[in-house]
């Protein structure tokens, strides 16, 4: 069994990642969507998403827009497939849905 990724495992990544991967293609979130849909502060989301860059799972774009610096963060090919291996590995430990039948019910 493949171990869990501790990068991707940790709540508040495990949300980014799982946000990012609902994306079409390439497309981008920006920051304050991503802290508002999150309800994460500046710094918290910030934190995160340097980790999830560090480990190479997402690309961080800065611009200006209306004279205003905006981030604009995407899923790479990388981060895409890390999370796609996280969710395989969720499954195997869980077991197939037909294995949960009874599972907790006094019989």
């Amino acid at each position: 069994m493949a171990d869990i990724d501790e990068v991707i495992h940790q709540p508040i990544r495990l949300r980014i990642m799982a946000a990012l991967v609902a994306l079409d293609g390439d497309a981008e979130a920006d920051f304050t969507f991503l802290r508002d849909q999150l309800k994460l502060t500046d710094g918290n989301l910030g934190a995160h998403l340097e980790r999830l860059e560090a480990a190479g799972y997402i690309a961080a774009r800065k611009a200006f827009v209306n004279r205003k610096p905006k981030t604009f963060v995407r899923l790479s090919r990388k981060g895409r497939r890390a999370f796609e291996d996280y969710v395989q590995t969720l499954r195997t430990i869980v077991g197939p849905p037909r294995e949960w039948r009874g599972v907790g019910s006094s019989g």
